[in-house]
């Protein structure tokens, strides 16, 4: 990027508002709709979703200049889609930004976002632990660490939001999105929700709160389903992380929930998108929908008859960015506007909004160019591997010892390790990470970090200890042929570690993870068996 002559934070401040005045002054409807969608390109339905009812939402794949002609809102998880070479990719993405600024008519530059929970969600980007481990270590310091690092991987690639933290708070452990959770309690969510934040934020990365609001008190623990919640409970537990975030960290986005609240679904609600969020708490970013959910006011939760009725509702609600597509806020949004059904005005409301935060980014600036990391990126330095480590070893929760820890030293030592997740380095990783959000549709592709197992772990660390390994049982199959031979190990052993769990996935892909709840919160398959006979 060019060298720039610093001016005054009020005189840039005032240029950057009358750009945005100017821009909307000269805007068609057609340009003011293409600034409130993203696009979301290199999809391929046939490889498995990684959104809910991805596969009959998403349309056909579009070409990146025919969609956006009249410009564009954001671009959707450039490299979280499949594995790119992350310096390659920023190539593309900067290649893109500059062909909005030269080739569209108002040369506005779009806001590109990416998953970022456990990390950015990219190929050989650094995994840290999940939100469950940020709760366990009591250490919000060390979580706006990490979350700084996360926001600087982000900036060097060219990314400007991130669609982290969940701030829902847990009620229900049966829910498969409890290991996007920080905690059950609501004022440690909100401490260390607001930690991320401040983290993320101070690389330059607009923070994006999930999911406002309600979403984790689901009935019965089941994904999307309704929320039944009194009025001091939504205030008290539920919303009260969020509002921590907006007030004391400046939360510059906020995500609406897929839940219905007594019936009547968050993303057509103006009473927490704008009453509570707005004229309460005096948020001042923007609303950007989760994917998919204005069209689901029609095709999930039937409260409108169409996508242009589902566009009105979320429009009027407050949401002002239509993600990952323009499903609805496209041509449904300018059919409305033309007929008279929704004034334009509201329109204008969630562009200025936009243009704003695009302005506050830089991305209206006349001096903007994208900037182009090396050709070769290291996502996965020692730094951020060590801020990974510390949170993991924060996060451990010891809940008894009888003298057996620590194990060291083991020369001479018999250890059986046993368990279906002692030598499964998926079982390392949470659903939100690469390795376990994209990498399952693209097999043969290695997971481009290094990170040994606990039975590689185990040897690497205790080289004099005789470590022998059983199966046992799998995650879930249910299969007992092999805990007899688990147990004969133990029996022969000075010690028996045994790894059991869930495996994270998405989309009945796992035991845990989106769309992967658990009807009680038993061990899955023979797992509790194979404990019980090795204790035995």
């Amino acid at each position: 990027m060019p060298a720039r002559v610093e001016q005054p934070a009020s005189e840039l401040e005032e240029r950057r508002a009358r750009r945005v005045r100017e821009l909307m002054a000269e805007m068609t409807l057609d340009e003011k709709l293409a600034q409130l969608v993203g696009v979301w390109l290199n999809v391929n339905r046939d490889e498995g979703v990684v959104a809910p009812l991805q596969d009959s939402m998403q349309g056909e794949e579009v070409e990146f200049e025919a969609f956006a002609g009249d410009g564009l809102g954001q671009v959707t998880r450039h490299y979280g889609t499949r594995p790119v070479e992350p310096g390659w990719a920023s190539g593309v993405l900067a290649a893109r930004q500059r062909w909005l600024r030269r080739e569209t008519r108002l040369g506005i530059p779009a806001l590109a976002h990416e998953e970022c929970l456990t990390g950015l969600a990219a190929w050989r980007a650094t995994v840290y632990p999940v939100p469950p481990a940020w709760g366990a270590s009591f250490d919000p310091a060390l979580v706006e660490r990490m979350a700084a690092r996360i926001g600087a991987d982000m900036r060097l690639l060219g990314v400007h939001q991130g669609l982290s933290p969940v701030l829902d708070v847990i009620r229900d452990q049966r829910w498969g999105r409890v290991e996007e959770c920080i905690s059950e309690d609501p004022y440690e969510v909100a401490t260390i929700g607001a930690a991320y934040v401040r983290g993320l934020q101070s690389a330059g990365v607009i923070a994006t709160l999930k999911h406002f609001v309600g979403y984790s008190n689901s009935r019965a623990g089941r994904n999307l389903a309704p929320v039944h919640a009194g009025a001091r409970e939504v205030a008290d537990t539920l919303l009260f992380p969020f509002e921590v975030a907006v007030r004391d960290a400046g939360a510059g986005s906020v995500m609406n929930s897929y839940a219905e609240i007594d019936g009547v679904p968050v993303a057509a609600d103006a009473h927490y998108l704008t009453k509570v969020l707005r004229e309460e708490w005096g948020f001042e970013g923007t609303v950007v929908a989760d994917y998919f959910s204005v069209a689901f006011l029609h095709t999930l939760h039937a409260v409108a008859e169409d996508a242009e009725d589902a566009a009105v509702q979320a429009l009027t609600a407050g949401i002002d960015v239509e993600l990952p597509t323009g499903v609805a806020y496209l041509e449904p949004l300018r059919n409305a506007v033309v007929s008279g059904r929704v004034g334009e005005d509201l329109v204008d409301r969630a562009l200025l909004r936009v243009l704003r935060q695009k302005a506050r980014l830089g991305l209206l600036d006349d001096e903007y160019a994208p900037d182009e990391p090396a050709e070769t990126v290291d996502l996965d330095g020692p730094e951020s591997r060590e801020v990974a480590r510390l949170l993991a070893e924060e996060s451990v929760v010891l809940l008894s010892n009888d003298g057996v820890l620590p194990l060291g030293p083991c020369e001479g030592r018999r250890l059986a390790v046993v368990g279906p997740n002692a030598d499964d380095v998926a079982a390392l990783f949470g659903c939100y990470s690469f390795v376990q959000h994209v990498l399952p549709h693209f097999p043969g592709v290695e997971a481009g970090i290094a990170a040994p197992t606990l039975l590689e772990a185990l040897r690497a660390e205790l080289p004099g200890a005789l470590i022998e390994t059983a199966h046992g049982t799998g995650v879930d199959d249910g299969d007992r042929s092999g805990i007899a031979e688990a147990a004969r190990l133990a029996a022969a052993s000075d010690v028996a570690v045994v790894v059991l769990g869930d495996r994270s996935g998405l989309f009945g892909r796992g035991t845990s993870g989106e769309g992967c709840d658990a009807e009680s919160l038993e061990l899955p398959g023979a797992q509790r068996e194979l404990a019980e006979t090795v204790i035995a």
